[in-house]
């Protein structure tokens, strides 16, 4: 047993929208769809003596990656969700942290409307506990935004509003990032710095983060430097925009399984199976195989198609015929009657015997002197004959009534034998006349009966002969096929009407012929063999 692995790896890769996102990627990533195809083809063939059983299963690996940009929505918000309303950005109430505050309304907040807002009061110049120096006052807390499931990096955004009238004082804004304890990123944007008479601003800006993100510190500090009126802010917001991946992966494995056989199969069911596939559709569903006979297209078969039919191909052979030979004279007939005597009978009579008698050789058979002077001294005989062409039956014929001549003898003959044959030639040459005129008065019968002359096969008949030829073999039982032949035979018969009359054939009395009855002979033959001698069956014979 043979067998053969052969592995091929195709790796595919169709990206219907690039989406630029790489798993360590710090921000947002593009949207988009990538779609990854890796195909896998391992080829198994294996030898069972009789036959190779080749396998190719092919197993293909779509991967989908989907990349969307989802929104947290403010988490400062109360009715998102992620605090209570002592922590809204809105600034209602103190957020603590670090240094002296106040939380001012109406005409104190200046800018920023008549509702509360937020100010720093402290002087100090120290560092906040987040890490930013010149602080003297701040505004600190920690958001969990855990079930977001961030886990693929984003970016954080905010925006806050503020108003500065002492162009001395300064402000920021810090967030950080953090993986439980792990911090992801942190960043600090200076509002508005000391020396810079910004009064009222709104401000925005964002941070980026890779991998895990679920819980941010947000802290807003600053200083009141000639702590007159200090910085105020208002209206916080905090949105955490993060990437979702979501991959889809599907597998298709499919097995085709093919086998070649070594020459087990007789050829008459090789042509059968052939036959059952040329005729038949064959589906495959879930693993059943269904036949269904293929209807063939039969156009309908009738008295008056096939009429045009026969015409077609009529008119066809007419118009495509090749061109008629050239008509040829008769042979000039060469059988001429000749005038029928003695001698002429004789003379051919004895032709025909020279011809049949074997020559014997002249130096073992000189010929006898009295002989040739005999032949000298006969007349030679005037015949007029032309040069017929003489039927082969009529000299077989005249053959057949030549009488028989005996073989030259060493021995020389007496005058009286030579006497005697001259004798007997007078008398035959009456038989053979008589033998002759007979003959040539059946040939002369034979020959004023007419023969019957050779029927040609007319246009209609060759017109109906190709039409029944091209009905293929394997279709030739066909309903339509059988119908189509036997109109053509209506219509070389001339019985269009055949059909048309029916006849009903009464039964007969069955009765009648069982009560008759049959006389026993066997008994009686048997006494009249009996009867007889084996004399008188031998007599009988002739």
């Amino acid at each position: 047993m043979l067998l053969r692995i052969l592995v091929l790896w195709l790796l595919l890769c169709y990206s219907y929208s690039k989406a630029d996102c790489l798993p360590d990627t710090e921000g947002l990533c593009t949207p988009g769809v990538t779609v990854t195809e890796d195909i896998q083809v391992e080829v198994t063939e294996e030898d069972l003596g009789t036959e190779i059983v080749t396998t190719t299963t092919t197993t293909t690996t779509t991967t989908t990656q989907t990349v969307t940009n989802q929104d947290s929505g403010d988490i400062l918000d109360g009715n998102n969700g992620y605090v209570n309303s002592s922590k809204e950005g809105d600034m209602d109430i103190d957020w603590g942290g670090q240094g002296p505050a106040s939380m001012p309304t109406g005409n104190s907040c200046y800018g920023l409307g008549a509702d509360k807002c937020a100010a720093i009061t402290g002087s100090g110049n120290s560092t906040s506990s987040m890490g930013v120096p010149g602080m003297g006052t701040t505004f600190i807390q920690t958001v969990d935004i855990s079930n977001l499931n961030i886990q693929k990096g984003g970016e954080v955004k905010y925006t806050i509003e503020v108003d500065k009238q002492d162009a001395q004082d300064r402000i920021y804004m810090h967030i950080t990032g953090l993986n439980g304890s792990s911090q992801v990123f942190q960043g600090t944007d200076i509002l508005s710095e000391s020396g810079v008479a910004s009064g009222y601003q709104s401000y925005n800006g964002s941070f980026d983060f890779g991998g895990v993100l679920n819980r941010l510190t947000i802290e807003v500090g600053g200083r009141d430097i000639n702590l007159a009126v200090g910085p105020v802010f208002d209206d916080v917001t905090v949105n955490v925009f993060y990437n979702v991946i979501s991959t889809i992966i599907e597998q298709q494995i499919t097995t085709v399984e093919q086998i070649y056989y070594l020459n087990i199969f007789d050829p008459t069911e090789i042509e059968f199976v052939e036959e059952v596939f040329e005729y038949n559709d064959i589906t495959i569903d879930d693993g059943m195989v269904d036949f269904a006979p293929i209807e063939p297209d039969t156009e309908e078969v009738t008295f008056e198609t096939v009429e045009l039919e026969i015409e077609f191909e009529m008119n066809f052979d007419m118009e495509f015929a090749p061109p008629p030979p050239m008509e040829m004279l008769p042979p000039p007939d060469m059988q001429m009657e000749m005038p029928v005597n003695i001698e002429t009978v004789t003379m051919e009579i004895e032709m025909e015997m020279e011809l049949d008698m074997p020559m014997p050789e002249m130096e073992d058979l000189p010929p006898p002197p009295d002989m040739v002077a005999s032949v000298e001294e006969l007349p030679e005989p005037e015949i007029e004959m032309p040069e017929p062409e003489v039927e082969k039956p009529q000299l077989e014929e005249v053959q057949e009534t030549a009488p028989e001549v005996e073989e030259p003898v060493d021995e020389q003959p007496t005058e009286e034998e030579t006497t005697e044959p001259d004798s007997e030639a007078t008398e035959e040459p009456t038989m053979e006349t008589e033998d002759s005129s007979e003959q040539e008065d059946v040939q002369q019968e034979e020959a004023e009966e007419p023969k019957e002359p050779v029927k040609e096969q007319s246009a209609k008949e060759k017109a109906a002969t190709k039409i029944v030829k091209k009905i293929d073999d394997k279709a030739r039982y066909d309903e339509s096929n059988q119908m189509k032949t036997l109109i053509v035979m209506q219509i070389l018969g001339n019985t269009k009407t055949f059909f048309d009359t029916q006849s009903t054939i009464q039964d007969t009395n069955v009765n009648e012929y069982l009560n008759k009855t049959i006389e026993d002979n066997y008994g009686v033959l048997f006494d009249m063999a009996q009867a007889q001698t084996m004399e008188d069956i031998i007599n009988a014979q002739y």
